[in-house]
Formats: C-alpha cells, sequence, structure tokens
C-alpha cells in the first residue's frame, strides 16, 4: 500500500527544481531522508562518515568495496534534444567551473578514500551539460573533460585501484561505451591479465551480447584485457522499453548465460562471437548480481574449474549497499570458511556504495526504490533467513544446538 506512493513522491524529489524540495535545502526533508533511505542505502556524506562504512564491512569480511560518487544526471527525451555544446566561451568557463571541477574533484576524493583492491564507480553524467553533450553526439571528451578523466585514471591506477565506468541510460550509452573501450586500450595492457578499467554491460537490454561480443573482439586484436561489470539493468524508468527483454526470463536467461561464458571464456548460445572470431581474450569480471541463483551457477562452475585444474579469471562477487545482504553474507561466510588449497571457489564479496549529499544521492535512491518494485521474494527470503539464524542462535544458547 504504502509503496506505489513512495516512489512517486521518490520521483518528485530526485527530480525536482525546486529548492524547498531538495534534501540540501530543507533541514526537515533532509533529516527524514537520511534517518530513513539514505543510511539504507549510502555511505556517507563526508569522508569520516565513508571510512567508517568502509571499515565496517571489511571488518565484517568483504574483500573490497566498490564505491561511487553519487553525482548525476538523468535526462528525459525534451532534454536530450535540448542539449547544446559548451562552445561559448564563456558558457564553456561556466561550464569548466561549475560542473567539470566539482565532479573532477568529487571523484578523486572518492579514489582518495579507497584501498588498493577496491573499485572505484565513474558516472560521467556527472560532469554536466558538456559530458552530455559529447555523450550523446558520440564524440570524445572535451579538453577540459578529458584532462579531468585522465587525472582520475591515473591516481586510480597509481594507488592500484580499479574504475568501473557505469552504465546509464540508452541516450548517452553509445558515447559511454566509445570512452570505455579508449580507456581501456590505454590502461588495461600494462599489467597482462589485469584490468584497471571494466565497461558495465546490462543484460537487460536485447543488445547487450553483441555489444560485449565486439568489445572481445576488439580486446583479442588489440591486445587488451577486457573487464567486465555484468548486471540486470537499472534504467527501467528511462531506457525505451522496446530496447529491453520481454520478460524477466529472458533477461535471466541473458544475464546467466553471458556471465557462464566470461566465466569458461568461451562462447555459447547467448554470447556468440562476431564474424571471423574464435579465441577469447583475456578478460576481469565483477559479477554484480541480487539473484542467488546467478550467483551460485557461476560458483559452481568456478568449483569444477579448481577441481579440473582449469585456469580461472579474475572475478569478484558484489551486491549493493542495503540490498541483497543474504547473498552477499553467504559469499563472505564460505570465503572466511574455506582454506587456502580446497577444491572449492573461495568467493571475493564486496558491496557497491555512493556517498555525497542527500540531494546528489536521490536519483540514486530513486533507482534503488524502482529496482525493489519485484523484491517482494528477496525480501522474503532474507526475512526467513535471519529467523532461521535467530531460531539457532537461541538454541545454541540454550544448549540445544545439535
Amino acid at each position: 500500500m504504502l509503496f506505489p506512493p513512495l516512489l512517486v513522491i521518490t520521483s518528485k524529489l530526485a527530480h525536482t527544481q525546486f529548492r524547498i524540495l531538495s534534501p540540501d535545502s530543507n533541514p526537515l526533508l533532509r533529516y527524514v531522508i537520511r534517518k530513513t533511505f539514505y543510511h539504507q542505502f549510502c555511505a556517507g556524506e563526508n569522508a569520516v562518515e565513508v571510512k567508517k562504512t568502509i571499515d565496517g564491512l571489511k571488518t565484517l569480511g568483504y574483500k573490497g568495496v566498490i564505491l561511487g560518487y553519487a553525482k548525476e544526471v538523468v535526462m528525459d527525451e525534451k532534454q536530450t534534444n535540448n542539449l547544446s555544446s559548451c562552445g561559448d566561451p564563456e558558457v564553456a568557463e561556466q561550464c569548466i567551473r561549475n560542473e567539470i571541477i566539482p565532479w573532477a574533484q568529487g571523484t578523486l576524493a572518492t579514489v582518495k578514500l579507497t584501498s588498493p583492491g577496491d573499485f572505484i564507480a565513474l558516472k560521467f553524467t556527472g560532469a554536466g551539460s558538456q559530458a552530455l553533450y559529447d555523450l550523446t553526439r558520440k564524440t570524445g571528451p572535451s579538453a577540459a573533460l578529458r584532462e579531468a578523466i585522465d587525472s582520475i585514471c591515473d591516481l586510480a591506477a597509481a594507488r592500484g585501484v580499479r574504475l568501473l565506468f557505469d552504465a546509464e541510460q540508452q541516450a548517452v550509452q553509445a558515447g559511454i561505451d566509445a570512452w570505455t573501450l579508449e580507456y581501456m586500450r590505454k590502461y588495461n595492457n600494462n599489467v597482462p591479465g589485469k584490468a584497471v578499467v571494466y565497461g558495465t554491460y546490462q543484460a537487460y537490454l536485447k543488445a547487450t551480447p553483441s555489444v560485449l561480443s565486439s568489445h572481445l573482439a576488439t580486446a583479442r586484436r588489440e591486445g587488451f584485457t577486457l573487464g567486465i561489470k555484468l548486471v540486470r539493468g537499472a534504467y527501467l524508468g528511462s531506457d525505451p522499453r522496446d530496447r529491453i527483454h520481454d520478460t524477466k526470463l529472458d533477461t535471466d536467461n541473458a544475464y546467466n548465460g553471458i556471465a557462464e561464458s566470461v566465466v569458461r571464456r568461451s562462447y555459447g548460445p547467448i554470447l556468440r562471437p562476431t564474424e571471423g572470431e574464435t579465441e577469447f581474450p583475456s578478460v576481469n569480471l565483477v559479477l554484480a548480481s541480487h539473484n542467488h541463483e546467478s550467483v551460485r551457477k557461476i560458483q559452481a562452475v568456478r568449483t569444477a574449474q579448481v577441481q579440473n585444474g582449469e585456469e580461472q579469471i579474475d572475478l569478484v562477487y558484489a551486491q549493493l549497499q542495503g540490498m541483497a545482504d543474504e547473498v552477499s553474507c553467504e559469499l563472505v561466510h564460505e570465503g572466511r570458511a574455506n582454506k587456502e588449497g580446497a577444491k572449492v571457489d573461495i568467493p571475493k564479496a564486496y558491496k557497491y556504495l555512493v556517498w555525497g549529499t542527500t540531494g546528489e544521492c536521490m536519483k540514486y535512491l530513486l533507482r534503488r526504490a524502482q529496482e525493489n518494485k519485484e523484491a517482494v521474494q528477496r525480501t522474503r527470503d532474507g526475512r526467513n533467513a535471519i529467523a532461521t539464524e535467530l531460531v539457532r542462535r537461541v538454541r545454541k544458547f540454550l544448549g540445544l544446538a545439535s
């Protein structure tokens, strides 16, 4: 009963042009959102809060985090069509001063909050109107934006931190794919078999298998490791419906088929090679999934590879902060319980966090709300798992555990 009206309210707050409806301007609204949605899904508003959240997760047993700066832009069709370049010198200066520099500073601060082995989620639309203009027209970044991206990539590489270039809405995704390949060419051939830059591939899009096959072919021809973050998809509210699979089952099949092909480094019925390609390139994978079945399928494949003495790709499992904790905690437990040398897959579990002011995080929180429309069963699974664990602890306390 509460979910539909709350979703409408969250959407209004995420896209408002009125200061009174912005959590960053309205202290009462900020307090309510921070004490509910924000604390469930976000890492904090400043370095102290973020570090506390990260340290807490690593103490629990997570191998690392994926940290993102929440600032972003999501456009409707009218806004997309009305974009104009910051070509005028005065307008360009405003774009650089008010949009690109703050985004770069926020992202560089994000890199500094992480440790070697962590990931940074980088969202290009956070850089503002010039970035949106360049992406929609599939040109390279403007000079000022390129300098900002280069500084972020250089710092991440120097600190041993990896970069996930996030997927975004379809109006800009082709441009993001082109930029991602450009930076993979530059950073993913320095250490054989190790990617610094990862692209994000959304399995709910019908075109994803062919796009990924094309990128695999490019990586093989040009000799760099392809970094892949595989997700089901997060832009149901803005992507054209005809580009998305017709059913959830179709999306599940696409996700599982792509994941298995990448883990096995072999093409299959879903992920097919481009014409003339048969050899699979070097790949690294972030398997980002809240679906227990998908995670367990890949764990089974990885365990079989261990038992057969097969070479394994670099892979981590990832779930969003505040969601699918029953999946994450199972991975953490297995990573702790299995000793080195055991003939099973020893998973590396990561949590995806965003940080920023409450207002900056609203579009991110809206997508989490939209995703949770289909999360009733997962919520029940989590509730049942908690109940089972509670009973086990009570029995142990009473000396009744077998």
